[in-house]
């Protein structure tokens, strides 16, 4: 199988299926000397950790990670980094009844037509739970950012209808409730709605946003390595993702010109602009600004409601999905959302050390 790898010089491959013995990734050209350890990655991977709410996979487990390679007494050697994380709580007895079965809004139809096999419990490589090592991956991204001072933070902004209210934007929210929104009044109301769809045996699409802070000038390239070309490609990588726009996204369809160019100025004797309508990027390189980046993710395509379908000698058959699924998905993908963010703008910042003498 071609694209498990993605990155030039700090490049991540990712490895395992979601009923297999274990999932993973290894990080190659991560530069020696970056402290990191198993507990520093541990705090990335409880955030996407399953089974933590009624707005999750009862799918308990630890998701514990293990270094396996490429770091000693605390540093990275330079060395490829090899992460694993152990699968503990698969039911595969779950999907016998869906093996000959094509579930609506999943990958079993195209990749049974690609490979002529598939592994049907869970979706193997096409499950969500591919999404582990990537959070693993993007953590030690993550750490090498912060040697630049880059800030990289995702949040959960609107579910169904619920928008949240950027007037009450509050960052420590994030992490205080499961639905990884920043503004309380709106996490209150999503959660009866989603409660609302848990009884109706459906599921609900979300919008994610993310901010990266603290960016030098310059990062990216001007023709097909776009900083926002590639980030759009990563996070179009992960599974339940239908769209991503950067800064005003398709709202600069309705401007002129003269409303969505930002203006530059000097404040405190460096280069600034008075509006981001651009999103922190500029003819594919970073400006300075805020890169600001929205997905959009579908609706969990598991629900327990009885759909139409075909199965493997396509034959019209009804399916009803047992097994323990997700309501939502965004809240547990906010940090795989860093996560990518992370290692795409870790791999154009170490890029960008050939760009000049």
């Amino acid at each position: 199988m071609a694209g498990s790898t993605f990155g030039n010089i700090f490049k991540v491959s990712t490895w395992g299926e979601s009923h297999g013995y274990g999932i993973g990734a290894v990080i190659d050209g991560c530069p020696a000397g970056l402290e990191i350890s198993e507990e520093y990655i541990q705090s990335f991977m409880d955030r996407r950790r399953p089974g933590q709410s009624d707005f999750t996979t009862k799918r308990n487990e630890p998701d514990k990670v293990r270094i396996m390679s490429g770091v000693f007494e605390g540093k990275t050697l330079g060395t490829p980094i090899s992460l694993m994380i152990e699968n503990t709580s698969q039911i595969s007895k779950d999907y016998s009844d869906i093996a000959n079965v094509f579930r609506p809004g999943h990958a079993d139809y195209t990749f049974e037509k690609k490979y002529g096999f598939r592994d049907y419990r869970g979706g193997g490589r096409s499950s969500g739970r591919e999404t582990a090592g990537r959070v693993a991956a993007g953590a030690v991204a993550m750490k090498l950012l912060e040697e630049y001072g880059i800030d990289v933070y995702a949040y959960v902004s609107q579910i169904g209808d619920i928008k949240t209210d950027a007037s009450n934007f509050d960052r420590n929210e994030i992490t205080s409730n499961p639905l990884c929104m920043p503004d309380r009044a709106a996490y209150l109301k999503a959660s009866e709605y989603l409660e609302k769809l848990i009884q109706e045996k459906d599921s609900s699409g979300a919008l994610v946003e993310c901010i990266v802070s603290g960016m030098p000038v310059g990062i990216g390239e001007p023709v097909f390595d776009k900083l926002d070309a590639r980030l759009a490609y990563a996070v179009m990588s992960i599974g339940a993702v239908k769209g991503v726009e950067i800064g005003d996204g398709f709202d600069v369809i309705k401007r002129r010109g003269s409303e969505n160019n930002d203006e530059f100025a000097v404040s405190d004797g460096r280069v600034v602009k008075k509006t981001n309508h651009s999103g922190g990027i500029l003819g594919g390189m970073s400006d300075g600004a805020d890169i600001l980046l929205k997905a959009a993710f579908k609706p969990t395509p598991s629900i327990y409601q009885k759909q139409n379908t075909v199965n493997s000698s396509e034959e019209e058959v009804e399916i009803e999905i047992k097994g323990r699924h997700d309501p939502i998905i965004a809240p547990r993908a906010v940090v795989v959302v860093e996560s990518m963010v992370a290692i795409t703008i870790a791999d154009m910042l170490l890029i960008n050390r050939a760009s000049r003498k």
